[in-house]
């Protein structure tokens, strides 16, 4: 649209003044009370990108949140987790009364000298769309609110030489439990994870058959976006469901293929790897042999080719 905007919000302070909240206690880290933050539909236009890390807990918030062409509606308990840089767009129906949750930022600075500072990046659903959200049970919500609690506790103390550590202490368990929520959603949604994948083998046999929208070899990102997916989201739920990451299902899909040309047709090595993508025969050889231990010709033998 072309009165979409997007506005940056490099700091915690800034964010905080730009809700009309209270200066924060300390200027990399915030633990803010969802019901007191105001929504206004003025603001409905305008994409956000933050400088730190999003952590939200959520209920109720009678809002849709966008994220590229998708939007999805957050009225139940949901957790999502957004990493500095990427744009999101909240929509405001009504702002609800009746709305509750935490939203715990963390400055990429209140983590340096750390650990988490580098494993952080480790957590996969920070990569995950925001229609990608984390759906708790109860007793998962319950759990979440009280390290939440626990963060604010330490957060509220008169802070001395421990207080960073505790605190960065608490946050890795949160996202801990977290990344064991998550399986938990890939494990119980298996019918819509099997959707997907049926989805992916179409998408794949269209592909490898010379019928594919995308030219080349297919990679991971245009891929998960034919199926209105994140990269990460979609190797993730691959992972669980399949064992296999979105790029080796791609390879396994790919390397079938081949077996299938090379053992039924007369086509050359170099005619069979541009059919597949490839720009270069050499990649495919190297590739085909990596996966099979035999090189495309040595595997064509078998059969009497």
């Amino acid at each position: 649209m072309a009165n979409q905007q997007i506005q940056r919000i490099k700091s915690i302070s800034e964010y905080h003044k730009v809700r009309g909240l209270p200066k924060p206690e300390h200027p990399l880290i915030s633990l803010i009370d969802y019901s007191a933050i105001k929504h206004s539909p003025e603001n409905n236009n305008i994409s956000w990108v933050y400088d730190f890390y999003f952590i939200a807990l959520k209920r109720n918030m009678n809002s849709k949140f966008k994220y590229g062409q998708k939007e999805y509606d957050f009225d139940e308990g949901t957790m999502f987790f957004i990493a500095p840089g990427q744009v999101f767009r909240v929509e405001v129906n009504q702002d609800s009364p009746g709305k509750s949750g935490w939203m715990l930022l963390i400055h990429p600075d209140f983590l340096w000298n750390m650990p988490l500072a580098k494993t952080i990046r480790k957590y996969e659903y920070f990569g995950y769309s925001v229609n990608e959200a984390l759906f708790l049970s109860e007793r998962e919500e319950d759990m979440i609110t009280r390290f939440m609690q626990s963060i604010q506790h330490e957060y509220h103390q008169n802070i001395d030489k421990f207080s960073q550590q505790i605190i960065v202490s608490q946050i890795e368990v949160l996202l801990n439990y977290a990344d064991r929520f998550y399986n938990r959603q890939f494990i119980t949604r298996k019918i819509a994870n099997h959707q997907v994948l049926d989805k992916l083998e179409a998408l794949l046999d269209s592909h490898f058959n010379g019928n594919g929208i995308i030219k080349g070899l297919p990679a991971v990102q245009d891929i998960a976006g034919q199926l209105n997916l994140s990269p990460d989201y979609l190797s993730t739920l691959l992972k669980v469901t399949t064992g296999l990451t979105a790029q080796q299902h791609i390879h396994e899909k790919l390397i079938a293929k081949a077996k299938e040309k090379l053992a039924v047709s007369t086509l050359s090595v170099s005619q069979i790897a541009y059919e597949l993508g490839f720009e270069h025969s050499q990649s495919f050889s190297k590739l085909f042999k990596a996966k099979t231990k035999l090189s495309p010709i040595e595997f064509r033998q078998l059969f009497g080719i």
